[in-house]
């Protein structure tokens, strides 16, 4: 069934989308009530569900990650080169992930870390460790580019763009298989060195969650 618009003219999404739209838009000062309304559901519904928001924060973090674990899981399963593995799954996270919602710049080192959250955290990273690993041992995938570079690539390749759904998408599909191109290594030898260190999972931990006290 077709989402209903609101009474502010946007659709009426489910709840966690509804908040990655808000706080796309708005920052983490959103109020409660514009996600609410976005979702076109009460007050009282949204709080039974999700007492805070930072309840829901935590919830939308965990959720994002089980559905990486899941894409990571189904293309090594249904994929039989490790390149095409790769592939798959990058060209379909910005879509699990609600493209163009990216939020590691508005969550990012404002809620404390969980038991629940690390537990995620250990599993997104075995995964992507088994995809990436995979990848390096056909010898398809520049040496270079390591499993803690993943999230931070799919941060960068989701960006929300002022133009329609599909534009925005075809956008992204663009610039993620030029992405593709320059991570894959070729007979004509490894490509030139990226600049910098790689990101580890540490530093990508310290950039999610907020210090501990």
């Amino acid at each position: 069934m077709a989402n209903t618009a609101c009474s502010h003219g946007h659709a009426r999404v489910p709840g966690r989308a509804a908040a990655r739209e808000v706080f796309a838009e708005q920052g983490w000062e959103a109020p409660v009530s514009a996600i609410a309304r976005r979702a076109g559901i009460g007050m009282g519904s949204h709080y039974r569900r999700y007492p805070s928001k930072e309840q829901l924060a935590q919830r939308m973090r965990i959720v994002g990650m089980e559905q990486l674990i899941a894409l990571v899981h189904t293309a090594l399963a249904e994929e039989n080169e490790p390149w095409a593995a790769f592939a798959r799954f990058l060209r379909g996270a910005p879509s699990a992930q609600d493209l163009g919602t990216p939020l590691l710049p508005v969550l990012g080192g404002r809620l404390p870390a969980t038991d629940e959250v690390d537990a995620a955290a250990d599993q997104l990273r075995t995964a992507f460790d088994a995809l990436v690993g995979n990848a390096h041992r056909a010898g398809v995938l520049r040496t270079d580019f390591t499993s803690a570079d993943l999230p931070l690539l799919l941060e960068h390749l989701t960006p929300r763009l002022p133009v329609p759904g599909e534009r925005a998408a075809a956008l992204h599909l663009r610039y993620l298989d030029l992405v593709l191109r320059g991570l894959r290594t070729s007979a004509a030898g490894s490509p030139t060195a990226l600049p910098g260190p790689a990101p580890d999972w540490a530093e990508l931990r310290e950039l999610w969650n907020a210090p501990a006290e």
